[in-house]
This record gives C-alpha cells, sequence and structure tokens, in this order.
C-alpha cells in the first residue's frame, strides 16, 4: 500500500473502528481475495474479540495487502451496505489526491541572482533529537490513545513468569550460576510493582520450561493487558529461522528463544491476541567473547571481568532436542506484539557478577526504577543497551527484536 492510501486509513481509522461491522464484511474480503481464511480468523482472534478489537486490527492488517487494498475494501464496503463508511473513504481519498497534486514542483524559471544574493546565510540550529515524555500532558496524550501506545489499565496488568535456573544437573556439564537468585529477586520485586502477578520457577528441565509455557499459555487472559516471561540461565547458539539463541534446562538440554516465543504467538494463546508479549532472556548468545575497540570519548566504567564474574555461554548446539523441534514456521502468523529483549548481541557471552548479579539484569531494574514512569519500553531498553555496553574491559552489547504496533509503557 502506498503511503497515500495509509493515510487516508489513518485519518479515517477513529470512525471506522466505531462503525465497521466486520462480520458484514468477512465474505467479501475474501470474495475480493484481499485477505486469506486464516488471515480473518486471526483478526477475528485479536484482542478480547470485541467488534471494535477485530476492526482495529483489520485496518492495521490491510495496509500490508498491497497497492490495490484499499480502493478493494471500499469496494467490500459498498457491498456489505455500508455506504457510509464507503462515502467517507472514498472522499478522503479524492482529498489525499488533491493535496498530492498541490505539492507537486511547479515549472519556475531559474532566477538570475546577484553577488548580494549569493552571500552565505546563517541559520539558527534545528533540535532533530526524538520527542521526549517530559511534559506531563504529552506523556498522558501518548499513554491514553489506543491508536498509539497499548492501554494497560488492567490491574494486574498481567502475568509475569520467571524461570530461573541457577542448578544443573551433574552430566550436563553446565556450572552453577551463581549471583541469578539475586537478578531474581530483583526482577520478581520491580514487576511486582510494574502491576503484573508474578511467578517465579527454578531449575527447570527442558521439558519442564515447555510444560510452564504451555500452562501460561492454556491460561485465560482476556481480562489482562501483557505477559511477560523472563529466562535466566545458561544459553547458546541455535539454528533458527526467527529468533536467535537457545537457553538450557537444568538436564542440560536447550530451549530454542524461538520456541518459547511461539508457544505465546497469536495461535498458541488466543487470548493474547494483539496484547503485548514481552521476552527477557538473560542467557549467553555463544561462546565468542568481545574485546570492543577504542573509541577515545568513551571511557571504560566498572571493571573487568575476574574471579567473580562468570558468562553464560555453553557450546553451540545445531541440532536441538527433543523438546525444541522444529516448528512449521511457514504456516505461523506474522509475530505481532512480540518483544523479545537479549542481554547480549547473537553470538557473544553474557557477563554476571556473582555478588551481584548479571550486568543486563542489574542495569534493567536500575533503568525501570527510574525512567518507567515516563518511558516507553524501547526508550528503556536504549538505556539499558548504552548503560551495559560501557561496562567493563570485555564488553557486552544488549539488544531486542522488537514486533510492537504501537508504543508500551508500564503502569507504574
Amino acid at each position: 500500500m502506498d503511503e497515500a492510501h495509509r493515510q487516508v486509513l489513518r485519518r479515517c481509522r477513529l470512525q471506522l473502528v466505531r462503525e465497521l461491522q466486520v462480520d458484514l464484511l468477512w465474505d467479501h474480503l475474501l470474495d475480493r481475495d484481499l485477505f486469506t481464511r486464516d488471515m480473518i480468523e486471526d483478526i477475528q482472534r485479536a484482542g478480547s474479540g470485541s467488534r471494535r478489537d477485530q476492526a482495529r486490527q483489520l485496518i492495521t492488517d490491510l495496509e500490508t495487502r498491497g497497492s490495490r487494498a484499499l480502493p478493494l475494501f471500499i469496494s467490500c464496503l459498498e457491498d456489505a451496505g455500508q455506504d457510509a463508511l464507503a462515502s467517507l473513504m472514498r472522499t478522503s481519498c479524492q482529498t489525499a489526491k488533491q493535496d498530492l497534486e498541490v505539492i507537486r514542483p511547479l515549472d519556475i524559471e531559474p532566477a538570475v541572482l546577484s553577488p548580494r544574493d549569493l552571500r552565505p546565510v546563517v541559520s539558527r540550529p534545528i533540535d532533530i533529537s526524538p520527542p521526549g515524555f517530559s511534559n506531563v500532558r504529552t506523556l498522558e496524550t501518548w499513554k491514553g490513545n489506543a491508536d498509539l501506545a497499548y492501554i494497560l489499565k488492567a490491574d494486574p496488568c498481567g502475568h509475569c513468569l520467571i524461570i530461573n535456573n541457577v542448578n544443573f544437573h551433574p552430566e550436563s556439564k553446565l556450572s552453577t550460576r551463581k549471583g541469578s537468585n539475586i537478578d531474581c529477586e530483583k526482577l520478581q520485586r520491580r514487576f511486582g510493582l510494574l502491576h503484573f502477578m508474578v511467578e517465579v520457577k527454578s531449575d527447570l528441565t527442558a521439558k519442564q520450561i515447555d510444560r510452564a509455557l504451555m500452562q501460561l499459555a492454556k491460561q485465560d487472559h482476556s481480562a489482562l493487558d501483557c505477559c511477560v516471561v523472563v529466562i535466566l540461565s545458561h544459553g547458546c547458539q541455535a539454528s533458527h529461522r526467527q529468533f536467535p539463541g537457545a537457553v538450557y534446562g537444568a538436564d542440560g538440554c536447550p530451549v530454542s528463544v524461538e520456541r518459547i516465543v511461539n508457544i505465546l504467538n497469536g495461535a498458541g494463546c488466543p487470548s493474547l491476541g494483539g496484547k503485548p508479549k514481552l521476552f527477557f532472556i538473560q542467557a549467553c548468545g555463544g561462546e565468542q567473547k568481545d574485546h570492543g575497540f577504542s573509541v577515545a570519548s568513551v571511557p571504560h566504567k566498572d571493571r573487568a571481568p575476574e574471579d567473580d564474574s562468570e558468562s553464560d555461554a555453553a557450546p553451540f548446539q545445531d541440532g536441538l532436542g527433543p523438546f525444541d523441534q522444529t516448528d512449521a514456521v511457514a504456516s505461523l502468523p506474522t509475530p505481532s506484539d512480540i518483544f523479545v529483549s537479549y542481554s547480549t548481541f547473537p553470538g557473544f557471552v553474557s557477563w554476571r557478577d556473582t555478588n551481584s548479579g548479571s550486568w543486563y539484569v542489574e542495569t534493567l531494574d536500575r533503568v525501570l526504577e527510574q525512567w518507567a514512569h515516563s518511558e516507553d519500553l524501547q526508550t528503556l531498553l536504549l538505556r539499558v543497551a548504552d548503560a551495559v555496553s560501557e561496562k567493563g574491559v570485555f564488553k557486552q552489547m544488549p539488544g531486542c527484536f522488537n514486533f510492537l504496533r504501537k508504543k508500551l509503557f508500564f503502569k507504574t
């Protein structure tokens, strides 16, 4: 869909969400090949499954359906007898076309400039920094607009499952993760303060990790607004199509991050459809140690890894175990409303202090404490990445895979 048509949809979005009768549209959308039956079923599961949630998801997905999507959608509205909305859309299209005509470049004769006209113009500097939320009214406007941000109004706002693997079976040859209990206690308290129902499970095998996530997916999240999963364990590289990396169960068997995420996607957990699903992974992405590179303006902060600093690395696993078989990725729905935060770049180790916990979790907890009341999730994680990247002689670079459709502000 081109930008002009996107602007038409966004201009009409509020009225469409308020008035669109989606039940009258499904057959027409199928007849005109705008959506497949599977796509329509995904839309019908969006959010709480209410008419407004379905309308909102339909409008969002329509932007991905090609250059002819908007005129075909207007025809579907007319076929379904929703003439007022069809007329609104056609009028908006005409307005958009006129706007484009107005801004086309004009044929102007080149001017003859005198030497005086060629003097340099001293312009005032322009502030191109991204907008912040220091203004309380601006912040509340963002938080209260369902088209711009996820609305977390339920209390509690969702489940938070923390899987904390500290002790591993001797045959796994994986070391005890000293300091991980400190991480777990910090995050248990922090997400409790952010109005989540926190559940902690410790030293789970790969099969038990799978089972715990399946149990979470089977719960009814209809009255909730969000879901959080935190994994604290050893990790490794793993073959993947969507999300890199794997975490180890206490038995030494890996579970891929891809598997963890897909258990809670729109197909696996319909009551979380259209709602943000957040994953925080404190585990190594591989065995490689990053020595960094010299930057004169960035001082070395904190201290280098010494005897009380460990990594959560374990060898690369090309073929995973029986509880991480390859999913039929091609048949999965688009991973919308998913945010996966990694403690380190894929392939690299993630550092953990045996006395104070991991660099990543310690920094995440501090950033959430100081800024969660005024900044969205992506901005918070940028602060975490910047702070962690400056620690120690060996380096660590947190990152994320972001498939959220809107900004997310925690409930504080």
